[in-house]
């Protein structure tokens, strides 16, 4: 379907024009003419397939053509639930509203508290934030979503896991307006804590799934290579990222130790390339500024932790590294996102090493194809895997001469008193007091 043909306004389609979008993709033309039809939406499809379009679309075109229906209140509030996604999110959102007289607004944490709050009494139109900093402004009173018109969760699986589940509903009860139209969008779906929760969040929701998120990326080539020791994975990090090609690359971590001391092992190791690690506790102005130089490809390789796993839109990455495997499944699918995106092709390459092994068969069990590690061509490890002995069945213990008779005898039972019954028990032995007597007295 081309974007021509959606029945949006005509300046959001020009605008989409210009990026050069010329046709929907397969998630994006299942989800924007329900969305546009007010229906709420739940949708899963695999990473880079459009889905922050498929929503900013029908957002853009609401505020377009449809009054508000509170004059204060914000009219989209759109949840991420990490910094990094929400400002990609807020940078798309921005740019569609570009002379178009929509604000938009940024609340995450690690910006300053106040700033926001400022920001947020002049009344934007769209607000992009992460559930718990939301829920701060809005337990202090800094702006009302009674009168929300749509809001619209990104990686919701990924905010609960993050532990916003309580932040998640006190924002779904604040936006009560009968009105709400309320949109789900994830890379995967298959989450127990998060099927708990939407009814609570939709009704009667139109249900879109693009493929399996456990199916195999067509446009992404899977490579497992055995390692047996830290330095032997350091030899195959170098191995990989001088010998593979690739404009930019990630190389995912296990520690925020980890990524620091990678990163200079790189600088030394690669003199042609350039990287720089991030972290999880890194200031959120250090954060952003190390997100903006990768993105304007201001150096050639990230060694980072799962901060940048999920919803980051970087074209250029071609090469993924998990130096670590991940503890769960569904952060390898989205690791491994970073790059394939958008048609092009992508190559992930995992190091599998004795701690990786029960990570690795936890993946290996959820994912719909074949997934093995192999023996690297000149860097050969000495572990091989982990092979589970089979249990052999305990033996019966052989009875000793003594406890056969020992055997035939009766149980003597000791019959417990009842001391609540009131029931006469018997005599009982007493000791009395010697009494003292007198000598006047006899």
């Amino acid at each position: 379907m081309l974007i021509t043909d959606l029945p949006v306004h005509h300046t959001l389609v020009s605008r989409i024009q210009d990026k050069g979008f010329t046709e929907l993709t397969e998630v994006q033309e299942k989800t924007i003419l329900p969305a546009l039809l007010g229906k709420d939406i739940i949708a899963s499809s695999k990473t880079g397939s459009g889905k922050t379009l498929a929503f900013l679309i029908p957002v853009v075109h609401r505020l377009l053509t449809q009054k508000a229906l509170s004059r204060q209140d914000p009219r989209v509030l759109i949840l991420a639930p990490t910094r990094e996604l929400a400002k990609q999110v807020f940078g798309e959102a921005k740019w569609l509203c570009q002379k178009k007289n929509l604000a938009t607004a940024l609340v995450v944490g690690g910006d300053n508290y106040n700033d926001q709050a400022k920001a947020l009494r002049r009344n934007p139109h769209i607000i992009v934030g992460t559930p718990g900093r939301i829920a701060d402004h809005l337990e202090d009173k800094s702006f009302f979503i009674n009168g929300l018109e749509m809001l619209i969760f990104d990686e919701a699986d990924r905010m609960l896991d993050l532990g916003f589940a309580k932040a998640i509903s006190l924002i779904n009860n604040k936006a009560d307006h009968r009105k709400r139209q309320t949109m789900l969008f994830s890379a995967t779906m298959d989450h127990v804590e998060l099927n708990m929760v939407l009814d609570k969040l939709l009704k009667a929701p139109v249900r879109v799934a693009i493929g399996s998120a456990t199916a195999e990326h067509t446009d992404i080539t899977q490579t497992l290579y055995f390692a047996e020791s830290i330095e032997h994975k350091d030899a195959l990090l170098c191995d990989q990222l001088e010998n593979n090609t690739y404009n930019q690359a990630i190389v995912f971590t296990a520690t925020r130790d980890d990524a620091e001391r990678i990163s200079t092992l790189l600088e030394t190791a690669l003199p042609k390339r350039s990287s720089k690690p991030l972290r999880g506790d890194y200031a959120q102005s250090k954060r952003s500024l190390v997100m903006n130089e990768f993105a304007r490809g201001q150096f050639d390789i990230l060694v980072t932790t799962d901060v940048a796993s999920r919803g980051l839109d970087l074209s250029k990455v071609g090469l993924v590294i998990n130096y670590d495997m991940p503890k769960h499944p569904e952060e390898y699918i989205h690791r491994i996102g970073r790059t394939g995106r958008a048609g092009n092709r992508g190559a992930a390459v995992s190091f599998v090493g004795k701690r990786d092994w029960q990570s690795f068969t936890a993946l290996k069990a959820q994912l719909a194809y074949p997934l093995e590690p192999q023996q690297h061509e000149t860097l050969a490890s000495k572990f091989t895997g982990i092979k589970h002995k089979p249990v052999k069945p305990k033996k019966a213990v052989k009875a000793k001469k003594g406890d056969a008779d020992a055997a035939d005898k009766p149980v003597k039972k000791t019959q417990r008193v009842r001391t609540m019954t009131g029931d006469d028990i018997g005599h009982m032995p007493m000791r009395k007091k010697p009494r003292n007597t007198d000598e006047s007295e006899d």
